[in-house]
């Protein structure tokens, strides 16, 4: 059978800020670093990354934003650990009903403000019409926000 991995291209105007960001963020150094030109290979999640210098980019442009999902909310917890370890300002979300799927998440953002997510999905669908409550904490149905 043969193996796909998907690839994504990023705009950045500061290739060496976005480098940084990335290395944190798969927690591993690009295979090739030219002067415009980075590459990421991950093989979990299965990415190939490239950053393209690029004098402008679009503010807010067709993409929403990107993110990686874990298997559990130890995956998540061990994000925020290394983005806040790493400086990096977070935004975490626990027991959230997002895109009719209960979640725990944290949300960073890289040098461009390309957001990143990354979840682990603890209830795979949920009524939009409902409130999902799980212990203490209530989470409206919203989203991605």
């Amino acid at each position: 059978m043969a193996t796909f991995k998907t690839h994504v291209a990023l705009r950045v105007t500061d290739l060496e800020r976005s480098i940084a960001f990335y290395q944190v963020l798969f927690g591993l150094a690009p295979v090739k670093h030219k002067p415009d030109y980075a590459k990421f290979d991950v093989d979990n999640p299965g990415i190939n990354l490239t950053l393209n210098v690029s004098d402008a980019i679009d503010a807010h442009g067709a993409l929403s934003h990107l993110g990686v999902q874990v298997d559990s909310t130890e995956g998540v917890r061990d994000a925020i650990a290394r983005f806040q370890s790493a400086g990096l300002e977070t935004l975490e979300e626990h027991n959230t009903d997002c895109c009719y799927a209960l979640q725990d998440k944290v949300w960073v953002s890289d040098p461009d403000g390309n957001r990143w997510e990354i979840f682990v999905v603890k209830v795979a669908d949920t009524a939009p019409e409902k409130t999902v409550v799980v212990g203490t904490v209530q989470a409206q149905a919203a989203c991605c926000t």
